[in-house]
């Protein structure tokens, strides 16, 4: 990289107040030059006037606190490059590990997946790349959630195995399913939460209720109905809910999975007399 492209990265990440202002100025420069990362790190790119204008006005959408996905319209998950607009939650790594949670779970390879709150397709779809067999169903409450993820399963090859809904969850599905994941609002309404998050993303993939609890308060009775017998269940969880919410499914094992923080991060629930894995 030229001294004239790391300047003006510099300049750009000392306006941003992030984790990652330089990591985000690249991701940014990167878009507006339409190449990769990579790419940018590794050549000696020039940016002309035109470029770096757009890149200009990237980084004042970035200084203002929207988030880098929703300015380049893309977030990797997984193995996965997903479309992501402000329909959508973004996708966190930590969410990943109900995927690592769901293969540690599932001794049989599911053939019948289901994602309740679906949102931009991205734990669908990764388990649907995990298992090549499998089918899968994404519902989600909002129709402009859901053209995201039927454009992110054309994008990853993945359409002719995912099929979306509109639903209240799992309200009047009939079908059973041998794993079910799920990422619900679990997020205390009244929180304060960084401007990055609470000016830009859909509050109804954030919020539930006063205790957080609510969307899982709606689920978890429901989940005997919809899972196989031998079935899975894999629920994201908020910081310090879990013993909350294992508390609502008594008629369900569970077992917990951890992040790279050390948090319990998914649930693994099951009916009774399966065997239960926890890491």
């Amino acid at each position: 990289m030229n001294r004239g492209t790391a300047a003006l990265l510099r300049a750009a990440a000392a306006r941003f107040t992030s984790e990652t202002p330089l990591l985000d100025a690249e991701l940014l420069l990167a878009h507006a030059l339409g190449i990769d990362r990579l790419q940018l790190l590794t050549a000696e790119v020039v940016p002309d006037a035109a470029q770096r204008a757009a890149f200009e006005a990237l980084a004042a959408r970035r200084a203002a606190h929207e988030p880098v996905a929703y300015i380049c319209g893309r977030r990797g998950f997984w193995t996965l490059d997903l479309a992501v607009t402000p329909a959508v939650l973004i996708p966190r790594p930590d969410s990943e590990t109900l995927i690592e949670a769901a293969i540690h779970a599932c001794a049989v390879p599911p053939a019948r997946i289901l994602d309740l709150g679906t949102g931009s397709g991205a734990l669908l779809l990764a388990a649907l790349s995990v298992w090549p067999n499998a089918t899968g169903l994404g519902v989600d409450a909002s129709e402009a959630a859901l053209a995201v993820a039927r454009a992110n399963a054309t994008h990853n090859g993945l359409e002719a195995r995912a099929r979306f809904i509109i639903s209240d969850w799992g309200f009047g599905l009939r079908e059973r399913f041998d794993l079910i994941l799920c990422n619900p609002p679990y997020v205390e309404t009244g929180a304060v939460l960084p401007p990055e998050v609470a000016a830009f993303e859909p509050a109804s993939a954030l919020f539930a209720g006063r205790d957080g609890l609510d969307a899982y308060a709606r689920i978890i009775p429901d989940l005997p109905r919809l899972l196989a017998p031998d079935g899975v269940a894999v629920l994201e969880l908020g910081a310090g809910q879990a013993t909350a919410v294992i508390a609502m499914a008594p008629g369900l094992s569970a077992a917990l999975r951890h992040d790279l923080g050390g948090h319990a991060r998914a649930l693994v629930l099951r009916p009774l007399g399966k065997g239960a894995n926890s890491g």
